[in-house]
């Protein structure tokens, strides 16, 4: 009895040191050796200052930007209150809410059918991509608040929508973060 529970212990000394510490030692530094980018948040980096993530939404809440999915992960974007919030598509909130942004959205843009996911938050709340109609919606927001003709705003939003991964993957997007920073790069250089 006494062997098998040195044994034991052993074991569990030595499984706790292998896989508890050693692996994802092992694995962490891979990480950073292969995909330091990725390990490390995708962060996007101005003047070595970080000031967001390619992966995670933040709001941008100036007419000026295009602006992200709505989100209900803590107090709007918090990654660390991500989540849905699971209603129904009968739940009160839920239609008070989507008719509250809808009745928004058709008074900045009356003439065009508003996209689902201007509307509609995502399963995590921090989704930083949104549909190209999405942002053909907000361009003649943005360009009346830039001075700037709606074409040079579409030839943006054209030049930062990712198609389909491998060609068939998911559906062509447009990150937030990125088009919006390479809208304020296009008029500082005005």
């Amino acid at each position: 009895m006494k062997k098998h529970l040195i044994t034991a212990f052993l074991m569990t000394i030595a499984t706790t040191v292998l896989l508890g510490v050693l692996y994802p030692l092992l694995i962490t530094a891979l990480a950073q050796v292969l995909f330091k980018d990725k390990a490390n948040g995708q962060l996007i980096t101005r003047n070595g200052q970080a000031i967001g993530s390619r992966i995670i939404a933040q709001p941008f809440t100036s007419a000026k930007y295009f602006h992200p999915r709505p989100s209900n992960a803590g107090n709007g974007y918090d990654a660390a209150n991500s989540g849905g919030t699971d209603y129904a598509p009968t739940n009160q909130k839920l239609i008070d809410r989507v008719q509250a942004d809808a009745k928004s959205l058709h008074e900045e843009n009356p003439a065009q059918p508003i996209p689902v996911d201007l509307v509609t938050t995502s399963a995590s709340g921090l989704d930083p991509e949104i549909s190209p109609a999405a942002a053909e919606f907000q361009v003649p927001r943005v360009a009346r608040e830039r001075g700037l003709p709606e074409s040079t705003i579409r030839d943006l939003v054209q030049k930062h929508t990712d198609q389909r991964d491998l060609g068939l993957l998911g559906e062509p997007h447009v990150n937030v973060l990125e088009l919006n920073l390479a809208l304020d790069d296009m008029t500082q250089k005005r």
